[in-house]
């Protein structure tokens, strides 16, 4: 075929898809229909950099119709999230395609979605890249290469090591997918910098061509509220939530933090759900139509709920708090204003945000001695995660995220249900994590300027993408010094609620059930049951009384957090089996063990209980990031039960100023246990993440 043959069947194809997708009277894109004459061509490598909502995905079903048109096999299309690919399937078909997901909510249907391929009955075939790892699959990839006509990476930006979102398995889908001698390739993303573009191209080969178009969005407007304490922007939301016009997405960092917020604005009257990656597939999806449907207000969501969400009337975008780097920023808040004139981009930052982001962008980097440990534990055979846990002191984690890393370098591979050396030695390359750290850290700083409004919004937005013409866009609260109700402050009396809401939520403390492997007690966990605490994590409703006993390394607490551990005593009472007969001070390395001490004798006084000290601590505090087995075999070491103090039969209640990781509670538990007391109920102050 010639070019302009090429151009004639991709015009054809286009208008076809548009009409059946967008309605009679659909007209494409310039670079649109040029994209798709592009992948017409034998063996093509293609990058579409454009803003959301320009409609790459119409560009690779109109190229799949016309591929199929002329006898190629069918498309494969790689995308990262579960939500996208059910809405990638209604698109295809919608496209007058034939289309069929595998992923891991659907085994059941993998042999007869296989079947269809065999006998040519699909046009589209959609995977996660983690089911390029899965054994059964790779068995059929080779000869899927061979059949099909397009490979399409969806979210292409986390190819690269670059991007915002870097998944291992991408970079195996780079390496198991891209060199197909026979397929055309394409790429898309919305949300790559030249940085991740550049990287992008070399992985797709010299002869890739790239539709770049600016990223500028005309229905966003983009407000930043500085300066709002954590509680504050609780009440700012709810308030927001009376008059914000549509449905929207109310994006936040954590897990902790998308429950209790949707809790409060529930308490509220507003209509509202969470959605985290933690949900099950079946209440993710369940959320997912209610907002789809517009029978919520808003859904209060982790980053879960994000690459390729579809639904193009979203009203707003409101971020309490705010992601590490612009690319991930503008990823989310492009949900929003897709299909409407007018949408709402409000960001509530906070300074508290900048440890949150530090995790996230260490956390997928190789430390090179962990990488050392786990293939010295591999050295006499294959070992399970557990027993690579407590082998080589790694955060499960972390080493869950090294052994991809490794898996995809060959260093590593699955044996059944554990993990095996290959003999592949492992060479860390600095220059490359180094650089991606750097990046990173420059991302943030980048995030924190637009945080603070140093310039017009979008034109920030624009330049941190390398867009090829930012320009100011009249529309944001920099631009005009207008913010979207209810301003720069929210009500006294949502302020009040919000406080009243978060202090009167039961945080439960789950005793761990199973010692970890290589520590001298074996088995399951005797003498721990259920406790509770009073803030975790950053709470904002102790916001400031967690600051003022961080100052003290807790070796003091407010007396507003002592009050606030009564009232979740009173609160927890009402459900108890048996009172406490006593109350007991953790052990605790320096000043903390005199903060437990008066927390024991706070609680004692206010209870009428006997205040007992049983316990002594020798040694350096507990070690931090590392995993189970070392902390534990730490405490065994450093935590003794006072011989010559009479124990009763419980149940006791011991008291805790900070929780992080529970193992301390349940060698006290133990040694208890083994003292002759049935239960150890532990009450904390402040349960750490």
């Amino acid at each position: 075929m010639t070019s302009s043959d090429h151009a004639a069947l991709a015009a054809t194809h286009l208008a076809l898809v548009l009409e059946r997708l967008a309605g009679e009277g659909a007209t494409p894109r310039g670079d649109q229909v040029d994209a798709v004459a592009t992948i017409v061509q034998p063996a093509a490598r293609v990058l579409v950099v454009q803003a959301t909502g320009w409609g790459k995905s119409a560009v690779y079903w109109a190229a799949t119709s016309a591929l199929r048109s002329t006898g190629s096999g069918p498309t494969l299309v790689v995308s990262p999230l579960l939500a996208l690919m059910r809405d990638q399937v209604n698109a295809a078909e919608r496209a007058g395609l034939r289309a069929a997901t595998i992923n891991s909510t659907n085994i059941d249907e993998w042999d007869p979605i296989f079947d269809a391929l065999d006998r040519d009955a699909l046009d589209v075939l959609l995977v996660s890249p983690e089911r390029l790892g899965n054994p059964r699959f790779a068995a059929r990839l080779d000869e899927l290469m061979r059949r099909v006509g397009l490979v399409v990476i969806d979210e292409a930006h986390c190819i690269s090591d670059w991007g915002f979102d870097f998944r291992p398995d991408y970079q195996r889908l780079a390496r198991a997918l891209l060199a197909t001698p026979h397929a055309s390739v394409l790429a898309t993303t919305a949300t790559a910098n030249q940085r991740v573009t550049h990287d992008v191209e070399r992985q797709l080969g010299a002869s890739t061509v790239t539709f770049r178009g600016t990223l500028a969005r005309t229905s966003l407007r983009l407000s930043v509220v500085p300066g709002l304490a954590p509680l504050a922007r609780y009440a700012w939301v709810a308030d927001a939530l009376d008059t914000i016009v549509g449905s929207g997405i109310i994006y936040v960092l954590t897990v902790a933090e998308a429950d209790r917020l949707a809790g409060f604005l529930q308490r509220c009257g507003h209509q509202v759900a969470a959605y985290t990656g933690q949900m099950d597939p079946e209440a993710r999806v369940e959320v997912e139509e209610l907002l789809r449907h517009n029978r919520v207000k808003a859904v209060v969501a982790t980053s879960a709920l994000g690459m390729g969400y579809d639904k193009p009337d979203l009203g707003f975008c409101i971020h309490v708090g705010s992601p590490g780097t612009p690319v991930a920023y503008y990823q989310q808040v492009g949900r929003a204003g897709r299909a409407v004139d007018h949408a709402e981009a409000v960001l509530l930052s906070s300074p508290a945000d900048e440890r949150i982001w530090e995790y996230f962008a260490t956390a997928s980097i190789p430390n090179p001695d962990d990488a050392d440990a786990t293939l010295r534990a591999l050295a006499n055979g294959p070992r399970s995660l557990v027993e690579l846990d407590g082998l080589t002191g790694v955060r499960r984690g972390r080493l869950e995220a090294l052994l991809k890393i490794l898996a995809i370098d060959g260093v590593v591979a699955k044996d059944g249900s554990k993990w095996a050396a290959t003999g592949t030695p492992y060479v860390h390359d600095s220059a490359k994590w180094e650089a991606l750290a750097a990046s990173r850290r420059a991302e943030a700083d980048l995030m924190r300027s637009y945080a603070h409004g140093r310039g017009c919004l979008m034109a920030y937005l624009q330049t941190a993408l390398d867009d090829p013409s930012p320009a100011p866009c009249g529309r944001c609260s920099v631009c005009t010094g207008d913010l979207p109700a209810p301003g720069m402050q929210p009500s006294t009396e949502r302020l009040v609620a919000a406080r009243d809401h978060l202090r009167g939520n039961d945080i439960v403390i789950e005793p761990r059930k199973l010692w970890p492997p290589g520590v001298r007690r074996k088995g399951r966990i005797d003498g721990a049951a259920e406790g509770r605490a009073v803030a975790f994590a950053d709470d904002p409703a102790w916001a400031e009384e967690l600051v003022a006993a961080q100052r003290t390394a807790y070796g003091t607490l407010p007396p507003e957090l002592l009050d606030g551990a009564v009232e979740v005593l009173r609160r927890w009472a009402r459900t108890w089996p048996a009172r406490p007969v006593a109350v007991v001070a953790a052990p605790a390395a320096s000043v903390e063990m005199r903060a437990n001490r008066a927390l024991a004798e706070h609680i004692g006084a206010i209870g009428k209980l006997p205040v007992l000290d049983l316990f002594s601590w020798d040694g350096p505090s507990q070690p931090t990031d590392t995993s189970s087995t070392p902390v534990v075999a730490h405490l065994e070491a450093a935590i003794t039960l006072q011989a010559d103090q009479p124990v009763p039969a419980g149940p006791i209640l011991l008291c805790h100023t900070t929780m992080r990781t529970g193992w301390a509670f349940s060698v006290c538990a133990a040694l208890l246990a083994e003292a002759g007391c049935r239960t150890t109920m532990p009450l904390v102050v402040h349960r750490l993440p």
